[in-house]
């Protein structure tokens, strides 16, 4: 393995159009944290980074940018997306209630896997798909 890659990560990033109340409904629906919340002048976020375990996010408010108008929100595609973020949890069922009880929009109920582990799919109040599950592809034999 090349060195210059030891510690480099993934990370999702994820536009909302309401940043701060996404911020909030993550944290308190999937039991994300905030490391890092950085707002412009008028209070929008520039940029968030959410932490899970040893998992990341990182999100802002929607913009119009180059980088911004390179991107659909859901709502403009017919609730379809391109990419899900996919969390490993180690209670699958306990954070399958805590996310239903905060109102996520389940769109694959949880469920016990042939290949191990279980897991569940949801929509987040702006509609980014998200998958939680107890299997994990780097301590499977």
């Amino acid at each position: 393995m090349n060195n210059a890659f030891q510690g480099s990560t993934i990370i999702p990033s994820m536009r909302y159009r309401d940043a701060h109340a996404a911020i909030d409904w993550l944290c308190k629906a999937f039991g994300f944290e905030k490391q890092a919340v950085y707002e412009d002048d008028e209070g929008r976020v520039m940029h968030a980074q959410l932490t899970y375990g040893s998992g990341m996010v990182m999100l802002s408010d929607m913009k119009d940018d180059d980088f911004g108008r390179r991107l659909a929100h859901p709502d403009e595609i017919q609730g379809r997306e391109t990419q899900v973020v996919s969390v490993t949890v180690k209670d699958c069922k306990a954070h399958y209630e805590r996310a239903k009880a905060a109102g996520a929009d389940i769109i694959d109920p949880y469920a016990e896997k042939e290949y191990g582990g279980a897991g569940y799919g949801c929509r987040d109040p702006e509609g980014h798909m998200w998958w939680f599950g107890s299997y994990d592809p780097w301590h499977t034999p």
